[in-house]
């Protein structure tokens, strides 16, 4: 495959590359192998609702992390279902309404996190080598950037999808 960043515009360049990372790290053997390396077998589905429990403090609402997952609630709900069988969430009473449950994060969930994270992270350290933290750090603030335009996008698409209705 050629070089995605010669004599190209910057934003060309950019395009290309996430479009080809996207590509290697969605594939489902790429995560397999990762998993396998991590001792898990949860599908990356799972483990994104996993990671999106533990970034709202391990405790959630299933429209919030449906929200934040960018799919219909009642998808969360048929995998927080699989999820629970397997202890790696629980529902939880909410507090604040009677007729609704939370979705918590399990120890056994957090560990199985836990591994694939290191897993992952070792192979971020090994594929980074040469590369100083700010150099790092300027990517994670450029991706973060795209990640926030992408919800805002999405949120601005469901808005007008429900006025349309």
């Amino acid at each position: 495959m050629p070089d995605p960043g010669r004599d190209q515009d910057p934003t060309v360049a950019l395009q290309r590359v996430l479009a080809t990372l996207s590509y290697l790290l969605t594939r489902s053997r790429a995560h397999e192998r990762q998993a396998a390396e991590a001792g898990v077998t949860a599908a990356r589905s799972d483990l994104w609702l996993l990671m999106a429990l533990e970034d709202s403090g391990g405790i959630s609402r299933v429209g919030d992390l449906a929200a934040l997952l960018m799919v219909e609630p009642p998808h969360v709900t048929r995998q927080i279902s699989q999820l629970e069988s397997q202890d790696l969430v629980e529902r939880t009473p909410d507090s604040l309404d009677r007729r609704a449950r939370k979705v918590a994060i399990t120890p056994h969930g957090k560990a199985v996190l836990n591994r694939l994270q290191q897993t992952s992270q070792a192979g971020l350290h090994e594929a980074l080598a040469g590369f100083d933290d700010t150099d790092i750090a300027t990517t994670v603030a450029v991706l973060n950037h795209l990640v926030a335009y992408a919800r805002r996008k999405h949120t601005e698409e469901e808005r007008q999808r429900r006025r349309g209705m």
